[in-house]
């Protein structure tokens, strides 16, 4: 197992992609803080299917957009667990609106959980392998979408190219306190968030068409790539992002 000992804490792993990461690094050895913004049903089963891979962890709630809060939940997790050497910084939300309609409230919104989340959570984590020095890793779930243009989703698109560079600062300004930063660029994955699109035969069928691997994404891959970069595997990358999307992000063309 490449994560035996070590401690993890994936914002967001309620569901989705997020408890998958959570239940793949479990597998791997680790044991997983659970963050969500409620201390809610979904967050427990999500520790529920941790510890029935025979792993153990705890349910940490936060709102991640609030830096105190992320600060808090760092604290948190150090409290009960003794340590974090993973932080995924999975939490994310998106706005669908014309450019010309999007209301300062949902602007602030996806930027608060996608960036500001981020660069928070991030900051105290960064704090907390100082004190402890022995190193750590940051993975971000980003998404094609820091390079791909993404009409009707400008604030989103805006958030993960501002996490893009962020990544790519901080592998810089943190690598003398033994911390990699990494992102992972996920394409169009079956989860939660594109529910819609995957009840809209006709819209799918396009997306498809886009995906030189002609099938939609898991959890699981997004997961996968997950524990490689948060592994000793991945001891020499940093800086860079690893896109999980079948060929999407070259091959796109938008309806």
């Amino acid at each position: 197992m490449r994560l035996q000992g070590k401690v993890a804490l994936v914002t967001g792993s309620g569901q989705g992609i997020g408890r998958a990461i959570a239940l793949k690094l479990a597998r791997e050895g680790a044991r997983v803080v659970v963050e969500e913004r409620e201390d809610g049903n979904q967050a427990h089963e999500t520790l529920a299917l941790i510890r029935a891979a025979g792993s153990d962890g705890v349910v940490v709630a936060g709102d991640i957009a609030d830096a105190a809060a992320d600060r808090q939940v760092i604290a948190r997790a150090v409290e009960a667990m003794g340590r974090v050497d993973i932080l995924v910084n999975n939490a994310g939300i998106e706005k669908r609106a014309p450019f010309v309609e999007v209301t300062e409230e949902d602007y602030d919104a996806v930027m608060g959980v996608n960036l500001r989340g981020a660069f928070f959570a991030t900051q105290a984590f960064a704090l907390h392998v100082r004190e402890r020095n022995e190193g750590g890793v940051v993975v971000n779930v980003s998404s094609v979408h820091e390079e791909l243009p993404f009409p009707h989703f400008a604030s989103y698109a805006a958030s993960k190219g501002g996490l893009k560079m962020l990544m790519r600062n901080l592998a810089i300004e943190l690598a003398p306190l033994g911390i990699r930063v990494n992102n992972i660029a996920p394409g169009a994955v079956q989860t939660p968030i594109n529910a819609a699109l995957m009840a809209q035969p006709e819209k799918l069928k396009a997306l498809l068409a886009n995906i030189p691997l002609k099938r939609l994404g898991t959890p699981e891959d997004v997961a996968n790539a997950a524990a490689f970069l948060a592994s000793d595997e991945a001891a020499y990358v940093t800086g860079t992002t690893l896109f999980v999307d079948g060929g999407l992000l070259w091959n796109y063309a938008e309806q």
